[in-house]
């Protein structure tokens, strides 16, 4: 997301660092790049209107003015407004009710409501230590009901069966006492979509939330459908209680308007963001980290805490125990970092939160051929033997051969696998030495292997 917004106020600020003072006219031209990105980006219009105004007023400020550097002053104001469009604060799932705390899912059809359901069920065992029950009270789509059970399943929560046949409410208000009879911490509650808003699903949705009376009400909204997410949203907010909004398929949209629109426009905060259809692809949303991304300066916070997560750690003491003694680094300790960089959301993902990656570096990585290749080296290490895997120089011509033929790749491709481990295995040496990283960076400058996906 904000892959093209990043790329244009990346330049138009750049421009604007090495000016030694900041005047009038220079504001004015960089503000009307800002408004222009802000518009591609599918920001609606009465946002950026707000936003421009208020980062003229504060440029043309004796703070912005009359600094040292001029340039980075005004970049902080451009960030500070970003924050504060987005919500100043992260905002997350209010548990200090009683209970079962129930949370009511609302949004339109093919919005991503019922996988959105199993991600935040997911967050909230793994991450919150919860005990949740899930229900579904969409009647309307086929398999909807099924399709919630196999992901509840996926994510060890506790599934309340309903089917077709049942009353939506009533639905609801068993799923409310099957919640209380297990003793569980929460309760999601999953509803209809429909393609458009219409009376009926306002209806059912209102009278469902008056029979639960949730804790926490949230529109699953589609990133990819730009102003028209908040604009919905609102509509959704004007029918009932909102407390929050969560924007799916942020990884297909390269613009990013609807996180800079939704909050201003509805008044309610951006709670979660969602990307792909991975049941652990759902992160909070941080409005002063999003601000950071936009303007390409990376978020640390979040790569550590998903690190913390989801990283093995006791895999990752006992690579850094072997690198430190100089043994090798061998075709295991890869498929290992493979797996746990899928882990983290994939490489994209983790470029994204980079500083100074910049937005080309990330949409490259989301070349679906760059995931392919990554599989396919997987394929090829799970073909060998552990003691190829262990010693690959072991592996001639025969036995590449047969390693192709397992993993359904070209020798070519095991050639090209056992050219990037070597160059691996050297990085890794040199992180082994005295003053190893740096040595290790010296060595990386100019010497990656093309398709090499680190």
């Amino acid at each position: 997301m904000f892959e093209n917004l990043t790329d244009r106020l990346s330049k138009t600020l750049k421009s604007l660092r090495g000016q030694g003072r900041l005047s009038e006219d220079n504001i004015k031209d960089s503000l009307r790049e800002v408004r222009m990105a802000l518009l591609e980006a599918d920001v609606a219009l009465p946002v950026v209107k707000d936003f421009i105004e208020r980062v003229r007023e504060q440029s043309l400020g004796k703070d912005v003015i009359g600094s040292l550097s001029p340039g980075q002053a005004l970049i902080k104001v451009v960030n500070d407004e970003l924050v504060a469009v987005m919500g100043d604060r992260h905002d997350g799932i209010d548990l200090n009710h009683k209970p079962p705390v129930t949370i009511l899912m609302a949004g339109l059809q093919g919005a991503g409501k019922t996988t959105t359901v199993a991600k935040l069920a997911r967050l909230l065992i793994e991450v919150d230590k919860k005990s949740v029950v899930v229900a579904s009270a969409d009647i309307y789509r086929p398999a909807a009901i099924e399709q919630l059970r196999t992901l509840s399943n996926e994510v060890k929560a506790t599934f309340h069966p309903s089917d077709s046949s049942q009353k939506p409410i009533d639905i609801a208000r068993e799923a409310l006492l099957a919640a209380q009879k297990h003793n569980a911490d929460v309760l999601i509650i999953d509803t209809a979509g429909r393609l458009h808003i219409d009376q009926q699903m306002m209806d059912e949705i209102r009278v469902i939330h008056d029979a639960v009376k949730p804790a926490e009400t949230l529109f699953v909204v589609d990133s990819m459908t730009g102003q028209d997410a908040a604009n919905t949203a609102r509509a959704f907010g004007e029918a009932l209680p909102l407390t929050g909004v969560v924007l799916t398929k942020t990884d297909g949209d390269a613009r990013g308007g609807a996180a800079l629109s939704v909050r201003q426009i509805t008044g309610k905060p951006i709670k979660y963001i969602g990307s792909g259809e991975k049941t652990d692809a759902l992160e909070a949303f941080h409005p002063d980290r999003m601000a950071s991304r936009i303007l390409g300066m990376g978020d640390i916070l979040s790569l550590v805490e998903q690190a913390q997560e989801k990283v093995d750690h006791e895999k990752a003491e006992k690579l850094a125990k072997k690198v430190k003694k100089g043994k090798g680094f061998d075709l295991e300790d890869l498929r290992d970092q493979f797996t746990q960089m899928e882990n983290m959301g994939g490489l994209a993902s983790m470029m994204d939160k980079l500083p100074g990656m910049g937005a080309g570096a990330s949409q490259a990585m989301k070349d679906p051929a760059q995931a392919r290749q990554m599989k396919r080296m997987v394929a090829i290490i799970n073909s060998m033997t552990p003691q190829e895997r262990r010693k690959p120089e072991v592996i001639n011509g025969s036995r590449k051969r047969r390693v192709a033929g397992g993993s359904g790749t070209q020798i070519q491709d095991v050639n090209r696998l056992l050219k990037q481990h070597k160059q691996m295995q050297k990085m890794m040496k040199k992180m082994g030495t005295k003053g190893g990283m740096a040595n290790m960076m010296r060595g990386l400058k100019g010497k990656m292997p093309p398709g090499m996906p680190f």
